[in-house]
């Protein structure tokens, strides 16, 4: 079937012409990043890990001292815009879920969904995989909590740094980064959370990734993966990781809810051993986020 346009629902149930404004000039959304955010992959007919996205979506409004949001209006938003994607397409869709604290002259807040086609840099990152440069966060693994208005661990709207790192990278040639501690720990990716395998008790497969008391988003994708994991037979385990650890793994992917699992087959310009499991890896995230179903 064809690729279909995006898809526009606001928090009501409204549908809304995609090729037509929606927010306010002043909305926070726009003029601050001030608000929320969650993105879903739409695949088979429904939105993926519904229920974790919309705990998180929660989380971070807290953080933020945004109001609670609604989450069963949000639940049959999503349902409308899936929906409407799925009458036109089979095809993966990329479902975003945008919370904002509303206009700069005084609203109630802003809340509206998206659904678009995966970008080709998804696709090509799960067809190939990526090379991914180490880049400095700025911020030390531990101690953070104390700072909350550092929002570590919120989606928030502002991704400016983020999106920073990755032109940064493209720059040099690479196509993703994994956020390093100024204390020298792995953090994340911009987008994505960092799984390593390497061998574990017994010879069998264990599957790292850093604490979630860093200042990181936990990863939805990365936790559904963890429970398939052990179901079938794999450790599965949170620890302090350093670069070190990153090139001696028998595998490094940067795991998210679009993108799926990213194999990283180069780190600052140095080439890492293919990983045995490549496939494996894929299968299990693949069967993770349909788990909820």
């Amino acid at each position: 079937m064809s690729r279909q346009s995006s898809v526009v629902v606001t928090l009501d149930g409204e549908v809304h012409d995609p090729g037509k404004p929606l927010l306010f000039a002043d909305d926070l959304a726009a003029v601050r990043g001030d608000g929320v955010f969650e993105t879903l992959l739409v695949r088979a007919g429904a939105a993926c890990l519904v229920g974790s996205h919309l705990r998180r979506l929660a989380q971070s409004a807290e953080m933020m001292n945004l109001p609670a949001p609604d989450l069963e209006a949000w639940r049959r938003a999503i349902e409308t815009a899936v929906q409407r994607w799925t009458v036109a397409t089979d095809q993966d869709g990329a479902l975003r879920l945008v919370y904002s604290r509303g206009r700069e002259s005084g609203s109630e807040p802003t809340a509206y969904l998206t659904v678009n086609p995966l970008p080709e840099r998804v696709l090509a990152a799960r067809r190939d995989g990526v090379a991914a440069l180490l880049l400095e966060r700025g911020l030390p693994a531990s101690g953070v909590d104390a700072m909350p208005w550092l929002l570590a661990g919120a989606k928030t709207l502002s991704y400016a740094v983020n999106m920073a790192a990755l032109r940064h990278a493209a720059g040099k040639g690479a196509g993703d980064v994994i956020f390093v501690s100024s204390d020298g720990h792995i953090l994340e990716g911009p987008r994505s959370t960092v799984v390593i395998a390497t061998e574990g008790d017994g010879g069998r497969v264990c599957l790292l990734t850093p604490p979630p008391w860093y200042p990181i988003l936990r990863g939805t994708t990365q936790q559904a993966l963890f429970d398939v994991a052990r179901d079938k037979g794999y450790d599965c385990d949170y620890r302090a990781l350093r670069p070190a650890d990153l090139f001696a793994a028998q595998g490094v992917w940067l795991v998210s809810s679009i993108t799926l699992a990213a194999r990283v087959h180069t780190i600052d310009g140095r080439l890492l051993m293919p990983p045995d499991l490549a496939t494996e890896m894929a299968e299990l995230v693949d069967t993770a986020i349909l788990s909820d179903r």
